[in-house]
């Protein structure tokens, strides 16, 4: 590296360049403003404000980054929920539609388990032995998810009711309901990952709520249900 530029070079530099620290506003941070001494008794508020901007500059640089981190979070979720959708568009059979939803779901999203649950109307629902969806007692899903369509819920102990065996795994959980058809019981698409804080309340729901309309519309067409 080459010798220091001298006091003078600096405050020659600065002279012929009078906008340089509007145009380089973090170097504020790194100044010392001088005391102005005022009289005896007088206090000097100059150093007092360019603090608070220096206090203000760090706070507006971390909520910059925390910006930036949360849409870059937001992308690659909107990413692998697209992707998702197209799995379940590809399916080849009603049998491999479920395999999608209850096992490709959950490496698509990056989570631990998903599962398809739904309630039992007293009639035997074609498939579900075979195909893993879980079936539960009348009542369950309202049980779950109250009045609301979707719940996020962090910090839990997976319930073995939703996820059966995969329940020992789940710490936060996405529970959406679903409603495939007029003729149907209702259920609820589950999603549980075994960190604590992957699903909280205060998140944005509408990409998982989008997830599972389309999962509604793909097992109505394969059943031939209507809306």
């Amino acid at each position: 590296m080459g010798d220091a530029p001298t006091a003078e070079q600096v405050r020659a530099y600065l002279r012929d360049h009078p906008d340089f620290l509007v145009q380089n506003p973090e170097l504020v941070h790194h100044l010392t403003p001088p005391s102005i001494d005022r009289g005896r008794g007088v206090v000097d508020l100059q150093a007092f404000m360019v603090e608070r901007l220096r206090g203000e500059l760090r706070l507006l640089k971390e909520q910059q980054r925390e910006l930036i981190g949360t849409t870059r979070a937001n992308v690659n979720s909107q990413n692998r929920i697209h992707a998702a959708v197209l799995f379940l568009l590809d399916a080849q059979s009603f049998e491999q539609l479920i395999q999608t939803i209850t096992t490709d779901l959950a490496v698509l999203l990056d989570l631990d388990v998903a599962c398809l649950v739904v309630e039992s109307n007293g009639q035997d629902i074609p498939h579900v032995h075979s195909s893993g969806v879980r079936v539960v007692d009348q009542g369950v899903v309202n049980q779950y998810l109250g009045t609301a369509d979707v719940v996020l819920n962090a910090n839990v102990q997976g319930d073995p009711e939703i996820y059966g065996p995969g329940a020992g795994l789940v710490r936060s959980e996405a529970l959406i309901r679903i409603q495939v058809s007029s003729e149907t019981p209702d259920g609820l698409l589950a999603f549980g990952s075994r960190e604590p804080d992957t699903f909280h309340t205060g998140q944005g729901t509408e990409l998982v709520g989008f997830l599972a309309r389309v999962v509604e519309r793909v097992i109505r067409g394969w059943l031939e249900l209507p809306a």
